[in-house]
């Protein structure tokens, strides 16, 4: 059985948060309150996976900041066309990560190595736990008259921690009602994981992990409470916001905070559309090869062992 190869660097298509303080809405930038402090802006960089456009945040880096995320992609939007080629990712191989998939628009096919093949829809939250090892495809989804010819959406990875690197593999999709949402007059968050105030999510992670997908009016402020002891960052989707000491975020770009302080403040200069994220630290070494996310050589020597020997399946049976 012939193995496909894959390219060293490579990324594929791409809960407990907050002490006790509250989500906050108020109007006009004001400073003076602890917050946190910004530690970079960064820009994304748009490229393809397979046949889809993407911009990437960031892949691999500034684990320090982003842990326990180590990726994060947006794909589209792009619009597909009657009687095309779909988008499509051909199938690929998975290892110590956990891909996240969350459809903002359209729908997506996800088909694997593990025999689960489902659809997910806009707003449904997908986590593919590779574990050993596995593989698995990812087209646009059979939700397309339903959910119309725009496909967008985010392939975000968590990292899994080294006690649980092994484990057997699972995929998952949590549909829209394990996932609160916070609606208030200026502004909307949906508690993709973790919770916020009294929003929970009922998606379950290895480690302590929030991900907020947020909408603001034009000239709505928001406080968003996080444990100071764990990361937190923003990816900007569109529109534009105000930061601490009237730093700006325009769209595409990702700020990164550092630790210390609770509060994530934001001013919506114009409508705004964000995901923030974060989670506790794992403190453990990352060390990567494509798709495979280890914490030594060795065990990543193995993967490819693994992969090249069958043992993570055929990726010719995946991709029928």
């Amino acid at each position: 059985m012939e193995r496909r190869t894959f390219i060293k660097g490579s990324a594929i298509l791409g809960m407990t948060i907050a002490g006790g303080a509250s989500l906050v809405s108020r109007s006009g930038m004001y400073h003076g309150e602890t917050q946190r402090k910004i530690y970079r802006i960064l820009n994304s960089d748009g490229m393809h996976v397979g046949t889809l456009p993407i911009m990437r945040a960031f892949a691999g880096g500034y684990t320090d900041h982003v842990s326990p995320f180590v990726l994060l992609d947006e794909f589209g939007p792009v619009e597909t066309e009657p009687n095309a080629d779909p988008f499509k990712v051909e199938a690929h191989p998975h290892a110590g990560v956990i891909p996240t998939t969350y459809f903002v628009k359209g729908s997506g096919h996800h088909k694997d190595s593990l025999n689960y093949d489902f659809n997910i829809g806009a707003g449904d939250f997908m986590l593919f736990s590779s574990g050993s090892g596995a593989i698995h495809m990812e087209e646009y989804g059979q939700f397309i008259d339903e959910n119309g010819p725009v496909v967008h959406g985010f392939q975000i990875w968590l990292n899994t921690p080294k006690q649980y690197k092994w484990d057997a593999p699972t995929a998952l999709v949590h549909r829209t009602d394990s996932m609160d949402k916070i609606v208030g007059e200026n502004y909307n968050v949906q508690v993709i994981l973790g919770s916020l105030g009294e929003a929970k999510s009922q998606v379950e992670t290895y480690s302590p992990a929030f991900y907020y997908h947020v909408k603001m009016k034009k000239d709505a402020r928001l406080d968003i409470p996080t444990d100071p002891t764990h990361n937190a960052f923003i990816y900007l989707i569109d529109g534009s916001l105000e930061l601490h000491e009237g730093k700006k975020l325009t769209k595409n770009q990702i700020v990164l905070y550092e630790r210390g302080d609770s509060l994530v403040k934001l001013y919506a200069e114009s409508d705004a559309e964000m995901l923030v994220l974060g989670g506790q630290p794992l403190d453990e070494r990352v060390y990567s090869y494509g798709p495979f996310v280890m914490n030594t050589e060795e065990e990543i020597q193995r993967c490819i062992q693994n992969y090249n020997s069958g043992r993570m399946g055929n990726p010719e049976m995946v991709n029928k």
